[in-house]
């Protein structure tokens, strides 16, 4: 293949990549515009050529990366309030990255206590010209910045993420936890110093099942 043809594949690579992602996202009602897009895909390309080096996430691939990434982390949209938002145990920065492009006119705050994913939190920021994210490196339980919604995508139990975020929703922040399967065992677990404001199950566009609980402090 020529390097003429070998550019033109990857410009209808991006482009097929690119449509997904509009119909996903409209498929969701989460309201993103075309510049939205193309900064998502440029940070799939950052997060692919970084993960191949220092391992940030199980998922390879920008097909797949898009599916089980991006449009997993817009699926939760319609949920998001307020004007600041916390990206508990952010990693890659999911799902607060997406949300961040999404939402220009919020606040994100990505919290993550290991560096090596920090630093890519603060490349991407820079990169993708971020300037309504800020990165934070600690522990969420050392997190003491406002906050309106805490988010967390694969940090732990619900009944840890509650715990881990006791001090930001005794201030009134919700807990917006997302969740595989059904979390009904998690569900009883729960302590009683909180509350389940809401549990549904949504759809993500080429990818599995997702449900979304949402946690308040008592």
């Amino acid at each position: 293949m020529s390097a003429k043809s070998g550019i033109g594949k990857n410009k209808a690579d991006r482009a097929g990549l690119r449509a997904r992602l509009l119909a996903g996202a409209q498929a969701m009602n989460a309201p993103l515009i075309e510049t939205g897009a193309d900064k998502l895909l440029d940070y799939l390309r950052l997060l692919d050529k970084w993960n191949k080096r220092f391992n940030l996430s199980g998922v390879y691939g920008m097909g797949e990366m898009l599916d089980r990434h991006v449009l997993d982390s817009l699926s939760i949209a319609s949920r998001v309030s307020g004007e600041t938002i916390v990206d508990a145990g952010s990693g890659a920065g999911l799902p607060g990255i997406p949300l961040a492009v999404l939402f220009p006119g919020k606040h994100f705050a990505l919290v993550d206590s290991n560096g090596k994913k920090t630093r890519f939190l603060f490349q991407a920021k820079l990169d993708l010209d971020l300037t309504n994210v800020s990165v934070e490196h600690c522990r969420i339980e050392d997190y003491g910045g406002p906050a309106d919604l805490v988010v967390c995508r694969a940090l732990a139990t619900l009944a840890e993420c509650a715990v881990k975020t006791r001090h930001i929703l005794s201030r009134g922040a919700t807990l917006l936890a997302m969740k595989g399967r059904h979390p009904g065992a998690e569900l009883d677990r729960l302590p009683d110093s909180f509350k389940v404001e809401f549990m549904e199950r949504v759809h993500v566009p080429g990818a599995s099942n997702r449900h979304v609980v949402g946690i308040a402090a008592k």
